[in-house]
């Protein structure tokens, strides 16, 4: 579903006459329409007694669509009927309901459709998430999305508050838990994905929160819940626009169901497109990580490698960072030369990691804004970034500016630097050895120089995401530890999830840093407290930094730098997903380690469950130095 294009589809509760049907989708605007697989009077019996003989097919013939139709226009819909009675205690009437649901199951196979639709109405689906993952395990074309409401019908919630039976039977009027009993039943498999029906009346945002963490393929929008407006057409209230906008950012399809309540089906499409096309805004951090949502991509490590012109030219591309860069610059270089010694003083700048010269360029630019003199040292390892440099330099800078081919830890610097600037911050502020290098680089700053930046810390919280673990998963590989895959760090920008409590600081690191023993190996465990019943995929990592005095950038979702694009956060996973219940205090433990040729990061939780320690050694992931 790519730009602004809603897929919405149309679901009827029974079918006359299919290409009929499908005719008058298609011209009211709708892309696919939901149909039972069987005709839902048509009960089948498996086991004994007249039906079992009865003749006849229990269903429409295949040659009614083309295989192209099937495969794209028709998802299917089980028999709820028979679902009820899988968990039955009565064996005939659960083996029954199985044969029906594997007869309907291996009939969507044989049409190739894109997906199959079930129904929970109850906690108790065990056996349903058996058959469904044992299928899925054997190979089928098809999803299968578990319709769950988003609150339990008012029903079911009034017979729960009579009889407040949760203790003897397991029932849970908590509907999320339902889906992820069946999910988690179902190992999370990735072709299960959740159909979630709205409401009338929304939960609280924590609650809608934690259904955005899951795996939303669908969402039903039944015509009741739908308001009229003065001139008789269908509109939703605005917590309901609200809720839609969230979906569609998550690339859930919508699917209207129930009986027409106003002029026409289409008007209920047509609003839906109204309202995604109203929200567009320019945001820059979200039309550069449009397509990169939720795509794991291994950290940069460009002490060991050098960057390439392409990556180079994406991150000079942020709007934001560069231009606080000079304007912590700027403050810097009035606070070194006071306004009585502008026109005799000049001061020493050191770019260090220069790259193919933004903050050089941005030096310049604040040096000239503050009207003060400036000498700029560009110093750089990538031998096809000093190219660029060098250009730069015959061109534009002359010789206000000294290009120096050589890692920043091994270079002899003539003088010493009244100001150090860098940007080797990563997603985590450490991991790309930003404490390593300019350790090594601040032998040539004055005893009084400024550092930019001068401190970042690192920040963890916890993630619901099973989209995140599966995508983990299926990342393993068979050349490495078996369990490499959940023990590496990936940047990911972070979409189809949740944040289970707020972030929470970790590591911090000053420059200069004037220690007489630098040490940058860390420990620390955090305590995060659970609000809500819920599983713990993995942690997200963000980082703070202060470049000069008041002057920050952030990507931590509370004081995020709005529309900077330079990183995005770390997640660090976990091997298995840990439920948490609300009330409890999950404690994780993380290190940094190092030796001569590499740093990494070994992390453990230990409540409210213990799990061991994940890169061990840094078996699966270092930063090499």
């Amino acid at each position: 579903m790519a730009g602004t294009r809603v897929s919405c589809g149309l679901e009827f509760s029974n079918v006359y006459e299919l290409n009929d049907s499908l005719q008058d989708s298609s011209r009211a605007g709708y892309d696919f329409i939901s149909v039972p697989i069987a005709h839902p009077r048509f009960s089948r019996e498996h086991v004994e007694g007249k039906a079992k003989g009865r003749a006849g097919a229990f269903t429409r013939s295949d040659l009614l669509l083309s295989s192209s139709e099937w495969n794209s226009l028709i998802v299917g819909r089980v028999s709820p009927n028979a679902i009820l009675n899988l968990e039955s205690p009565t064996n005939s009437l659960r083996i029954n309901s199985e044969d029906t649901i594997s007869e309907e199951l291996a009939f969507a196979s044989h049409l190739g459709l894109p997906a199959v639709m079930l129904s929970l109405s109850t906690g108790r689906c065990t056996n349903m998430a058996r058959i469904v993952h044992d299928k899925i395990v054997q190979g089928v074309c098809y999803q299968v999305w578990v319709r769950v409401p988003m609150q339990a019908p008012e029903e079911i919630a009034a017979q729960y508050r009579s009889d407040k039976k949760q203790s003897e039977d397991g029932f849970e009027i908590d509907t999320w838990t339902w889906w992820n009993r069946f999910h988690s039943i179902a190992n999370l498999q990735k072709k299960v994905g959740l159909a979630i029906e709205i409401s009338a009346d929304l939960p609280d945002q924590s609650v809608l929160d934690r259904w955005f963490g899951e795996p939303i393929k669908s969402a039903i929008l039944p015509t009741s819940i739908w308001l009229t407006n003065k001139k008789g057409f269908p509109v939703l209230s605005r917590a309901h626009q609200l809720l839609i906008k969230s979906l569609f950012k998550l690339h859930a399809q919508f699917v209207i169901t129930g009986p027409l309540r106003h002029q026409h089906f289409k008007l209920y499409q047509q609003y839906l497109e109204h309202i995604i096309r109203a929200q567009l805004e320019a945001d820059p951090l979200t039309d550069f990580a449009r397509g990169y949502e939720d795509y794991l991509q291994c950290p940069l490590q460009p002490l060991m490698d050098n960057l390439e012109s392409q990556t180079y030219e994406v991150f000079e591309k942020d709007p934001v960072k560069y231009a606080e860069y000079e304007r912590a610059m700027y403050k810097a270089i009035c606070d070194k030369i006071p306004e009585e010694e502008r026109d005799t003083k000049e001061i020493i700048l050191m770019v260090v990691g220069a790259g193919r010269g933004p903050l050089v360029r941005r030096a310049l630019a604040a040096a000239k804004g503050a009207q003060r003199k400036i000498k700029v040292y560009a110093v750089e390892k990538n031998p096809n970034a000093v190219v660029t440099l060098q250009a730069q330099q015959d061109e534009d800078w002359g010789e206000q500016v000294t290009v120096v081919s050589c890692d920043m830890r091994d270079w002899d610097a003539p003088e010493k630097a009244d100001i150090l600037v860098s940007e080797l911050l990563g997603s985590f502020g450490d991991n790309e050895l930003s404490p390593e290098c300019l350790d090594g680089a601040q032998k040539f700053l004055k005893e009084d120089g400024i550092s930019i930046p001068s401190s970042y810390t690192s920040f963890l919280s916890p993630l619901q995401s099973p989209k995140l673990y599966n995508e983990i998963r299926n990342c393993r590989e068979k050349d490495k530890h078996f369990l490499a895959h959940f023990e590496t760090p990936y940047v990911v920008y972070l979409h189809n999830k949740k944040e289970l409590a707020p972030s929470q600081p970790l590591f911090t690191f000053n420059h200069p840093n004037r220690a007489k023993v630098i040490d940058n190996t860390r420990y620390k465990s955090l305590q995060f407290q659970i609000t809500e019943d819920n599983v713990v995929h993995g942690f997200g990592g963000y980082f703070e930094a202060t470049l000069y005095k008041d002057i920050t950038l952030s990507i931590k979702p509370e004081t995020h730098s709005r529309g900077m694009f330079s990183w995005f956060p770390i997640l660090f996973p976990l091997r298995e997903p840990v439920p948490v219940r609300m009330g409890d205090v999950m404690e994780v433990h993380f290190w940094r380690c190092t030796n001569k040729k590499n740093v990494w990061y070994e992390w453990c939780v230990t409540s409210p469950q213990i799990i061991s320690i994940h890169n061990p050694n840094g078996r699966a992931y270092t930063i090499g130095l």
